[in-house]
């Protein structure tokens, strides 16, 4: 558990405390450096726009900016900021999910990345469709169908229509998963079919 906050301890409400003097309490309490199963998050004092884009270049979701004198309230009142990276790049569909209850019957669009010359799935995306992007996008992939995915595919989801990877999406995305999928994808437009190099390479 990454712990990094102090809200209570020896039998003293600390949350009219000033963070920078719960986090001194807090580092009493749990060393920085351990490799126990409770560890001390990280604190770096540093330019808010310098460290975000250290961030996201090193793939990590955002960061988290905080008023040091802020006292400890529940509830979202701009004390503690939380700042995500927004990634965007372009992925070949592969397929769609067919829904009776979305636009042109989208539920959601199967995508993949390249790696090592070939294909592979990195998940899906069910959000950012606008009803007109959404008629234009069957549209294109039913001109492209076919009997078998151009992926390996192990997923559940049911209602599978397979396409030839001719279409590239771009789409916007907070991070990848540990297993390899995209994190929060939504979907933002068609990018240009005849530019291959707009899939991304993993």
């Amino acid at each position: 558990m990454m712990v990094f906050d102090l809200l209570y301890l020896d039998g003293r409400d600390l949350t009219e405390t000033e963070l920078t003097a719960r986090r001194h309490l807090l580092e009493g309490v749990v060393p920085a450096g351990g490799e126990e199963a409770i560890r001390l998050s990280e604190e770096i004092e540093a330019d808010g726009e310098t460290l975000l884009r250290i961030a996201c270049e090193h793939g990590l979701e955002g960061i988290i900016a905080k008023d040091r004198n802020s006292t400890y309230r529940s509830g979202r009142y701009g004390d503690w900021l939380k700042i995500k990276c927004i990634q965007s790049d372009g992925f070949v569909i592969v397929g769609y999910q067919k829904s009776s209850s979305a636009f042109a019957n989208i539920g959601a669009l199967l995508l993949a990345a390249r790696k090592a010359g070939e294909l592979v799935y990195v998940g899906s995306v069910g959000t950012g469709f606008k009803a007109s992007q959404a008629l234009e996008l069957r549209g294109a992939m039913d001109k492209f169908k076919v009997s078998a995915p151009a992926v390996r595919y192990t997923g559940r989801r049911k209602n599978l229509v397979w396409i030839k990877p001719k279409l590239i999406a771009d789409i916007e995305y907070r991070a990848w998963t540990h297993d390899g999928k995209l994190r929060h994808p939504s979907y933002k437009g068609l990018r240009d079919a005849a530019d291959s190099a707009a899939i991304f390479e993993l």
